[in-house]
């Protein structure tokens, strides 16, 4: 009886986001969901999972994040997969900006907790500029600083908790830095349909109505860049909403159905595309006979990008399997097995070779755990998105943040947000210094 009673729920869902609400930092809503979720009922624990994984993401935490909220996209029933005797694949990049031309309108999608799914974007902003895109959109930016364009850079009061990942943080930079018009977008409703539409009409106002001669680039959640209703049910998606609105239909560029989400499983859709096709960095696939870019949908999206895999972290012994249960967007948890060891962080941080691993360890942080180490670009300001961050647990922990060539502000914070350790860095394009050199 005394275990049953150990084991019982203490926790109510209300008490959850109750006791989140004063907690300012990440490290602290991180450290915070990590200690309460064996206090949930069973039922509630994949909706704290899914603020877990978020807040995982924003540190810099990227397998951890889909570890711990695994959502599986669901292919269309009846798809028939491509295979390499009619497909061959094509850099994303290449692609888009090849079906771009002469379009008003470019959408691409992201899982919110997956960071990997932001690659895409970045790499796309210089060559949709140099197309003549004028505005960029993104989910995350709010309406309350006007100070960003100027600025040249992400804080805390730019927008939702999105912008805290680091990738983020870079693509608003890059997108400022080249010209765009920085548009928000997301209002404040919260039902599905209400929030589609909403969405769709302030684009509509924001952007095409002040200028007619606008080209839009959209970076968005899951379906909303669906030009067909769908995944969303009988609701209209906001791409569909928007190109009745303004008369020009999006191209729609689908990335949260082919990306790993460690799975385990080798027989999925995803797992068959990579094992036919053996994508290196994120490709579409184009027919032989026509050239035509292939869609798992093609009534709702014109194009699906595949991710490439990344090494797949150590498995736990069965009995240890957590399982999640979530429906999301047109996408549902699955059950995954929890990592034994903490797994290393994805190889795709890299962006190809553009940023380089500067190795970090736990000793910055004066044996206080947790403690969150991000690297932030000299000259912005304390609270601007960092350009990589990492959380440590322990004091016989290493890694490495992945940072652009360029001079850093090297700092480590606990639970408290004082700072722990802090140093300047200079990351070179060629050989870097060593963990905990210093830069004067």
């Amino acid at each position: 009886m005394a275990t049953d009673v150990a084991c019982r729920p203490s926790l109510k869902l209300d008490e959850l986001f109750h006791g989140m609400q004063p907690l300012t930092s990440d490290l602290a809503r991180y450290d915070y969901l990590q200690r309460s979720m064996s206090r949930l009922a069973p039922a509630d624990r994949s909706i704290a999972m899914q603020l877990l994984a978020g807040t995982e993401d924003e540190l810099g935490l990227y397998n951890e994040a889909i570890l711990d909220f695994p959502l599986k996209p669901r292919v269309p029933l009846g798809l028939s997969l491509p295979q390499p005797e009619a497909w061959r694949t094509e850099d994303a990049v290449d692609v888009i900006t090849r079906l771009a031309s002469g379009r008003r309108i470019v959408m691409v999608n992201e899982a919110h907790h997956d960071g990997h799914t932001r690659e895409l974007t970045l790499a796309l902003l210089p060559r949709l500029r140099a197309l003549g895109f004028t505005h960029f959109a993104a989910e995350a930016l709010g309406d309350h600083d006007p100070e960003l364009a100027k600025r040249g850079y992400p804080t805390i009061a730019s927008g939702s908790e999105y912008l805290h990942e680091p990738l983020y943080g870079e693509i608003v930079r890059t997108a400022i830095r080249l010209g765009f018009v920085l548009v928000p977008y997301d209002g404040t409703s919260t039902d599905t349909p209400s929030r589609e539409e909403e969405q769709a009409r302030n684009l509509y106002r924001r952007v095409f109505r002040k200028d007619p001669d606008a080209r839009l680039f959209v970076h968005a959640g899951y379906a909303h860049v669906d030009k067909a209703k769908g995944r969303l049910g009988d609701v209209p998606p906001m791409a569909m909403q928007l190109q009745k609105l303004s008369g020009f239909e999006p191209l729609s560029v689908d990335q949260v159905t082919f990306r790993d989400v460690h799975s385990g499983n080798a027989f999925d859709p995803y797992h068959h595309l990579v094992a036919a096709f053996q994508p290196r960095r994120p490709v579409a696939l184009i027919a032989r006979a026509d050239g035509k870019a292939w869609s798992a949908a093609p009534e709702q999206y014109d194009v699906s990008i595949i991710l490439p895999p990344d090494t797949p972290p150590a498995k736990a012994a069965e009995e240890d399997a957590e399982h999640t249960a979530w429906l999301s967007f047109g996408l549902s948890g699955i059950p995954v097995q929890a990592a034994k060891t903490k797994p290393p962080r994805p190889s795709w941080l890299n962006l190809a070779g553009r940023r380089h691993a500067y190795p970090v360890d736990a000793s910055l942080c004066q044996r206080s755990f947790p403690c969150v180490v991000e690297a932030r670009y000299t000259g912005e300001s304390g609270d601007a998105t960092a350009a990589d961050r990492y959380v440590f647990g322990k004091a016989s922990e290493h890694e490495s943040l992945y940072l652009f060539p360029g001079r850093y502000s090297l700092r480590a914070s606990g639970l408290d947000g004082h700072n722990l350790h802090e140093q300047t860095i200079m990351v070179a394009d060629a050989a870097l210094p060593a963990a905990g050199s210093v830069s004067p």
